[in-house]
């Protein structure tokens, strides 16, 4: 009876779908794949509906609380029955006659889906959780992983910051560093202008194209802070994001190294250099007392930079502002000086001696007529006495003392001196206009105690660019803050894009307005010794060089608290991600999160590269760094456009595999040319660190790029197996191992896998498989339980392979379709394995070696060969080698030469490597024992196979009462078995059957009485040996005899401790040619 409906306005209800979580944890996050929700969530799916005003009486109590459920409940999803504690109410249908209104329970749109409401909920509510994510703090949590963010939700403000302010200034202060005020300068006056100009070109554009490749990652759905070991690990697998995060981790730390040395030096040099504590009178220890006071300065300042660390974090970010204005009005100083030196160029005088310039730490004062007295400073530096009359130095005797402008300014034309480049070698002296070391027409001969200003170290344009490059990194930092970012995806390529082409604006500019207003000779002289010791850069600034000076030790100094602060933030990303695990102990910190050990970690790493002191040799160290890690960045996006994986959809749309292979290649070429010791250095690092992640380290599955390229590899290699069959060189055993579980699932005959693992030494494919009775739409849950235990088992065998599980009504019907299925296009198996019925004799169930049998003949049909270990017991184990014994050999028939390449391939195991080899044969009274045996020797000459030959000769003998007596045993026992099965009607239809001794079958007698001689033959012969392998007879045609099969088997291998019966597979498996 259907009851009226009421009005529609008083029925205007709509749909309620509430999730209900059991615990704070079963809210999930967000998979970076796909959002299936449905898999993670604990909670209960409640529908229901929410009348309109109008509608006065409360909702029923079933209304509410109904939950509907799955016809059939998977492993996985079992523990959501009970959400709360109360059972659920199953089977619910539309045309239950319980329900009393169906608008109560459920939206007649969606009747037809409301038995999978609960495992597949609807677009409204997949769509509300999507609108309430979040993004998560760097290396707080794993973003694919269900997080309690309840109460951060209530205490976390919504990310506010913009292009300009999240990406843009950041990329700014990271990127302008050190370089540019220490080292810029002396890069131009060494590599000239035009090669200064390539340097700096190579380098930016590495960065532009690095800076594309990552805004199409960032892009491609949510990115978590983690900046590019975030990127290139879940694109490119766990290995590759380790060994690079780890890579960047180095460079991050050595950059705070870096900075740290620049302070120094500013500090040293520039502004208080009576605060160096090692002072060397001798020209010839000043450098090493420098590094030394390098040294001492650089780890107290590293060890107040950790102290502010450790303290607080936001004070290091409130500081950070400071630090970007120091280096906006450095470089805007640097700017208005170009512009004012072209009207008004500042003083300072560079003292010249003929063409090589003076340094004035060792000149007074003095006005330069002062200087040029014979009798007076300069005398006394280049003559061996204060008397007209002594020997001076014949360069300083034949050549005037001049004073030159070291800033000329933009109008002077000194541009053309800058064009080409002046390179040096260590100890060669600082010239004016000349490219060559030496003066021509003079000994290199250098009077000792000349004030001449001597290039420190040997110079190339490869130098350089290793010198250069760190002062181009740092595009990283907007992809770092994307959890602070209100549209990451928009503003990071728009901000990291921006700040590339503004520093690189600057970059070109500065090299040409140093190569225009500077004079050359002060350009080369590094640390400005030629003009009283100021910073080369500072001469140029308007309106003094202390704005570059103060404003470049504090960028420095902000720099290097920076690195201090991310470098143990990525460590412990990488840490809590728990790919790598001896780093474990450094995902551990403070409680408000700081990483503490982390941060030691980081602290003592940056002080063995200011251990180096040396700004010019820590540079190429962090480039390789730096560059590795961009170079997978570029590789992960081209990786990923050329696979096009369903899930690569960046929202910037402006990339192309080729610039980011064009980027990956620049990235290569600037390693090596850059440092190529340190390049190999470099690489060697990720690549053990890439293997033992590989090897030891957690497997996580993050979608990334490599396994879709092993995909598409796969399918390629899959489709080349497929245009033909394998040659017989190729051919190695693809094994089908089947194993049988027991009641309490757990492996019968384990050593069948152990058997296995030695016969095939890690090659070749292996798959694992097993038969479980029953009904696959209620087993589902033990199938799973089953692939689980023989995964485990296979992991603890150490055998590399694939596992299989079928569940079947009837386990021969199961093993039928195994074989017949397993595997895909050319990887599919060619050999089973398989375990002996033990106990075949005394069990009532037939079906055991029934079972057995069929899977002989089902292997025979499908031309595959078949290997049967009995008394797999005891057999070795991997870690039993045998030291002594032999592989015996009982080649009976020919099948392809499986009784030939088995013992080869076993005796490449450790276990069976010091066992010999021995293959008999068998010849009867017609054939030449003497020339077979010669024969076969030459055979196995040509096989490359050494094994001691013997051919036994089996005469004919007449049919012994024993064999008779066993035939009449194994007839009486077969026609036993067959009357118990027969029902008690037909016992009584056929009458009583007596069992007949007086007639005996003559083809079992036969087949009986060659067991009987083959077995004793063999156990005279190999009684003691390690492992006998004998040809397997086939199944009887007739299925009548099968019982009559099993006894042959028994009585052809008792007495034997170790035999594994081999049947071919019709197909030649071993060649003589090469």
């Amino acid at each position: 009876m259907v009851e009226p409906q009421p009005p529609r306005e008083a029925v205007a209800s709509s749909v309620r779908f509430t999730v209900t979580p059991t615990k704070a944890e079963d809210v999930p996050g967000l998979s970076d794949t796909s959002p299936d929700l449905s898999l993670r969530s604990g909670g209960r799916v409640h529908f229901g509906s929410r009348e309109s005003v109008t509608r006065s009486e409360p909702p029923s109590e079933a209304s509410g609380a109904v939950t509907s459920s799955a016809g059939v409940d998977t492993p996985d999803r079992s523990r959501t029955e009970h959400g709360d504690g109360n059972p659920k109410i199953s089977n619910v249908y539309i045309n239950n006659s319980h329900v009393i209104d169906d608008d109560d329970f459920y939206d007649r749109n969606l009747a037809l889906f409301e038995e999978e409401m609960d495992t597949r909920p609807k677009v409204s509510s997949l769509l509300s959780r999507l609108a309430n994510y979040t993004n998560l703090t760097q290396g707080a949590r794993e973003h694919e992983e269900a997080e309690n963010f309840g109460e951060k939700r209530k205490s976390s403000k919504s990310p506010q910051m913009g292009t300009f302010m999240g990406v843009y200034l950041p990329c700014l202060q990271n990127i302008f560093g050190v370089i540019l005020f220490l080292r810029l300068t002396w890069v131009v006056g060494t590599a000239g202008i035009l090669q200064a100009l390539c340097i700096v070109f190579i380098c930016c554009c590495c960065t532009m194209l690095t800076a594309i490749s990552m805004s199409a990652i960032a892009t491609n759905g949510v990115v978590p802070a983690g900046g590019s070991y975030f990127m290139i690990s879940r694109s490119l697998g766990p290995e590759f994001g380790g060994a690079v995060g780890l890579c960047f981790y180095l460079g991050t730390t050595f950059a705070g190294s870096m900075y740290i040395l620049g302070a120094i030096e500013i500090l040293l040099m520039y502004i208080a250099p009576r605060a160096a504590i090692f002072i060397s009178h001798d020209t010839d220890g000043e450098a090493a007392a420098m590094l030394n006071n390098m040294r001492v300065y650089g780890s107290i300042f590293l060890l107040l930079m950790s102290l502010l660390v450790f303290v607080g974090v936001k004070y290091v970010n409130k500081l950070a502002s400071v630090f970007l204005a120091c280096v906006i009005i450095s470089i805007l100083s640097i700017y208005t000086g170009a512009l004012v030196s072209a009207f008004r160029p500042p003083f300072f005088p560079v003292c010249m001696l003929g063409n090589r310039s003076l340094s004035q730490h060792y000149l007074s004062d003095a006005p330069l007529a002062a200087i040029v007295e014979k009798t007076t400073i300069l005398w006394q530096q280049f003559c061996n006495s204060s008397e007209m009359n002594a020997i001076c130095d014949e360069y300083f005797a034949h050549n005037n003392v001049t004073q030159i402008e070291g800033i000329p300014g933009l109008a002077s034309g000194v541009i053309a001196d800058n064009i080409w480049s002046s390179y040096l070698s260590k100890g060669d002296l600082l010239e004016q206009g000349s490219h060559s070391a030496h003066s021509p027409g003079y000994s290199s001969h250098v009077w000792n105690g000349s004030p001449y200003i001597f290039a420190d170290i040997t110079t190339s344009f490869t130098l350089l660019v290793g010198i250069f490059f760190p002062s181009v990194t740092g595009i990283m930092a907007g992809s770092n803050r994307s959890g602070d970012l209100k549209d990451a995806q928009r503003s990071i390529p728009i901000g990291t894009v921006l700040a590339i082409l503004t520093t690189s604006l600057v970059y070109l500019s500065s090299v040409l307005i140093f190569g225009a207003c500077v004079e050359g000779v002060l350009l080369r002289d590094k640390f400005g010794e030629s003009v009283k010791g100021n910073l080369v850069v500072g001469t140029l600034a308007w309106p003094s060089p202390w704005v570059i000076v103060i404003g470049s030790f504090f960028s420095t100094c902000g720099a290097g608290l920076q690195s201090l602060t991310g470098a143990p933030r990525l460590l412990q990303a990488i840490a809590k991600d728990n790919i790598i695990p001896f780093l474990r102990v450094f995902g551990h910190g403070k409680a408000n999160g700081e990483p503490t050990w982390a941060l030691l970690l980081t602290a003592f790493i940056a002080e063995l590269g200011i251990l180096i002191a040396s700004l010019d040799l820590v540079a190429p160290i962090l480039s390789m760094f730096f560059l590795m890690c961009y170079l997978f960045v570029n590789l992960a996006c081209a990786l990923q456009t050329l696979l096009r994986t369903p899930n690569w959809r960046p929202r910037f749309s402006y990339y192309h595999w080729t610039l980011s292979f064009l980027g990956m290649v620049i990235c290569l070429a600037l390693m090596f040319i850059s440092s190529w010791y340190y390049a190999i250095v470099a690489m060697v690092i990720a690549g053990m660190i890439y293997k033992y992640i590989e090897y030891h380290g957690a497997e996580k599955e993050w979608g990334d790029g490599i396994r879709g390229l092993s995909l598409s590899a796969a399918r390629y290699a899959l489709l080349r197996l497929e245009e033909g069959p394998p040659h017989t060189k190729n051919w190695r055993p693809q094994l089908l191992v089947l194993l049988k579980l027991d009641e309490d699932a757990h492996v019968k005959s384990p050593r069948l896998l152990t058997f296995a693992s030695q016969l095939k030494a890690g090659k070749g494919l292996t798959i694992v498989g097993t038969v479980l009775p029953g009904n696959f739409l209620y087993s589902f849950g033990d199938s799973l339980a089953a692939e689980q235990t023989l995964k485990h088992l296979m992991e603890k065998e150490r055998v590399k392979g694939f596992v299989q599980c079928i569940v079947a009504q009837k386990p021969r019907d199961g093993i039928s379709h195994m074989i017949q299925s397993s595997g895909l296009g050319g990887m599919r198996p060619n050999t089973v394995v398989m375990g002996w019925p033990h106990a075949w004799r005394q069990s009532e169930d037939p079906q055991s070696w029934k079972t057995f049998i069929n899977t002989v003949r089902v292997t025979t049909a499908a031309h595959l060969a078949l290997l049967v270990p009995k008394n797999i017991s005891l057999f070795p184990s991997n870690s039993e080698p045998c030291t002594e014994g032999t592989i015996d050999v009982w080649w009976i028939v020919h099948d392809g030469g499986m009784l030939m390449l088995l013992p080869f391939l076993l005796r490449q195991h450790k276990v069976w490597r010091k066992c010999g080899m021995r293959i008999f044969t068998v010849a009867q009274m017609e054939d030449n024992s003497i020339q077979m045996k010669k024969d076969l020797a030459t055979f196995l000459y040509h096989l490359r196979i050494e094994a001691e030959v013997e051919v036994v000769e089996m005469h004919d003998s007449d049919i012994s009462a024993y064999t008779y007596e066993r035939t009449l045993m194994m007839e009486q026992r077969s026609q036993m078995l067959r009357q118990m099965r027969l029902s008690k009607s037909d016992r009584e239809r056929e009458g009583a059957v007596h069992l007949k001794a007086c007639w005996v079958d003559h083809s079992n007698v036969r087949r009986m009485h060659t067991a009987v001689k083959l077995n004793e033959v063999i156990v005279n012969k190999s009684h003691d040996a390690r492992l006998v392998l004998l040809n397997m007879p086939g199944p009887p045609k007739n299925p009548e005899g099968d019982e009559n099969y099993m006894e042959f088997l028994e009585v052809l291998t008792e007495g034997l401790e170790h035999v594994l019966l081999v049947r071919g597979g019709g197909s030649e498996v071993i060649t003589i040619y090469s």
